[in-house]
């Protein structure tokens, strides 16, 4: 039975870029959370229920198929919020993750300054149609502080995912950090 990998952390930190590389050095494919939302915002206002049932409807489906492939395993990233929404987040992360034997949860944070820097690279941008649009991604960006508490405090990630590690990557470049979670586990 494959893997699961979430990466999870505030918008602009680096997940998708953590997974390219992870997927790289792993074999493992890779499905970051726009994929989907690209997708589903195309047919449905992004702040609707519609949008948010469907979303998730795609990306259940996608992990109940995988979990029954022959493949390495998959790397998913998102935000989780460690605040106000945690009990109905976490209740969906555990329908995908429990469709897997082993999961591994990393966190990536940085500072905000590099999140606002990262929010308009070539990558991000090539991968993320929605983004584009760099004066609604950095209002959105901000507004999610305010929001939305999308980093743990020490020691609560441990408590509430198994597998879990937390990685600063405001000075560690995607491929090194893509690294350490290869090495730490065992992938």
């Amino acid at each position: 039975m494959p893997n699961f990998i979430l990466i999870i952390g505030p918008q602009a930190v680096g997940k998708m870029t953590v997974g390219q590389e992870l997927s790289k050095i792993t074999g493992y494919k890779l499905l970051y959370n726009h994929m989907t939302i690209e997708i589903v915002r195309q047919i449905f206002d992004y702040d609707k229920k519609s949008y948010r049932k469907m979303n998730s409807i795609m990306r259940y489906e996608i992990f109940k198929e995988f979990s029954e492939s022959n493949e390495k395993g998959i790397i998913f990233t998102g935000c989780f919020d460690f605040g106000k929404e945690f009990k109905e987040e976490k209740e969906e992360l555990d329908k995908w993750m429990n469709l897997f034997d082993e999961t591994y949860t990393i966190e990536l944070e940085t500072t905000l300054e590099e999140r606002l820097y990262r929010n308009k690279t070539s990558n991000r941008l090539k991968y993320k149609e929605s983004k584009r649009d760099l004066e609604w991604s950095e209002k959105d960006l901000l507004s999610s502080i305010e929001k939305h508490r999308l980093n743990s405090k020490a020691g609560e990630g441990e408590k509430i995912f198994k597998n879990f590690m937390k990685i600063d990557n405001t000075n560690i470049s995607a491929e090194e950090t893509a690294k350490i979670i290869k090495n730490k586990f065992n992938l």
